[in-house]
């Protein structure tokens, strides 16, 4: 056996592969069912304050990005964006909600809504 780096067409590859293997496996629903999610914050002048990217699909949601505004923080943005996402969720029947976050983005922010580090 021999490991080495592999190409761009390789990564499709595995990743068609493991598609392939997983739809023998799953209720077609299942993975059939998937979106990209965004939802946005505008101002009273229409300016975008604020935005959440994520996608949809095997029950879950994988949040990308949570974006706000210098001039909108602390102002409860974040909160309602993190809230459009988590009612998506709910009315989706999602099993659960991911996100990554660095430490000097905001942990403390997603832990204060209830998320747990893992």
């Amino acid at each position: 056996m021999k490991i080495q780096t592999g190409t761009k067409e390789d990564r499709t590859f595995i990743r068609e592969q493991l598609i392939a293997y997983n739809r023998q496996h799953v209720p077609k629903a299942l993975y059939e069912q998937s979106e990209e999610l965004c939802f946005t914050a505008s101002n009273e002048k229409g300016e975008c304050i604020g935005g959440i990217t994520a996608s949809y699909g095997w029950q879950h949601i994988h949040v990308q990005f949570l974006w706000v505004s210098d001039t909108a923080r602390q102002a409860g943005v974040g909160t309602r964006l993190l809230q459009a996402i988590e009612g998506y969720a709910k009315e989706a029947r999602c099993t659960k909600v991911l996100l990554d976050t660095f430490d000097f983005q905001a942990p403390d922010f997603y832990r204060k809504h209830g998320y747990e580090e893992y």
